[in-house]
């Protein structure tokens, strides 16, 4: 646990905040997570009901969570929720769909790689370096993890979060185009960028 200008990061969701995590990474990822687990207020369930609340750091100020991180580790990753599981909160045949969509946002870590699953802060809250502490925070698991770096994937649309990135040492080494991919979920263009950390 780290404390930096009135904000907590700990490791972990707290108990009791698994609607606001999901309020914040719906807020953040919504647009491109609409498609498949919209609308807004039945993607938000989905989330808070299918957290794995051990893959994520959180970012606590004034014991109200401002931030979190997800990260992709052994098999995990933030949220959980298998193909039947969509199937049971959407129904079957709106449940095949859904998860196709899903399938094309899954990522997989190489061997020795911790992989983000995004990082979201409360708009109010933003350039107050919580996004930067919540960085540190997932370099750090990854190096008791005994990973050798950090990936994650940002969007072209989100040029915001790339230069977040850029500043805490990530450098791009991959772009994926998706045109087909803009009017489904909302982007056209994947980076993928990397961080090396000491082990």
């Amino acid at each position: 646990m780290t404390t930096e200008e009135n904000t907590e990061v700990l490791r972990g969701v707290p108990e009791g905040t698994g609607e606001r995590v999901a309020e914040l990474y719906w807020e953040a990822f919504g647009a491109k997570l609409g498609a498949a687990l919209g609308p807004a207020a039945a993607g938000r369930r989905f989330i808070a009901g299918h957290l794995n609340a051990d893959r994520a750091v959180s970012a606590l100020s004034a014991g109200r969570v401002v931030g979190v991180a997800g990260y992709h580790l052994a098999g995990r990753g933030l949220v959980g929720g298998d193909a039947a599981a969509v199937r049971a909160a959407y129904g079957r045949v709106s449940g095949v769909w859904r998860v196709f969509l899903l399938a094309l946002l899954e990522r997989t870590p190489a061997r020795g790689e911790l992989l983000m699953d995004g990082i979201a802060v409360d708009p109010a809250e933003r350039g107050r370096g919580i996004g930067g502490l919540l960085l540190r925070e997932i370099e750090a698991v990854a190096v008791e993890q005994g990973c050798h770096r950090v990936r994650l994937d940002v969007v072209a649309e989100n040029p915001r979060a790339r230069a977040l990135y850029e500043r805490h040492g990530f450098r791009a080494v991959a772009v994926r185009r998706t045109p087909w991919l803009r009017d489904v979920l909302g982007f056209g263009a994947v980076t993928t960028m990397h961080k090396e950390v000491a082990r």
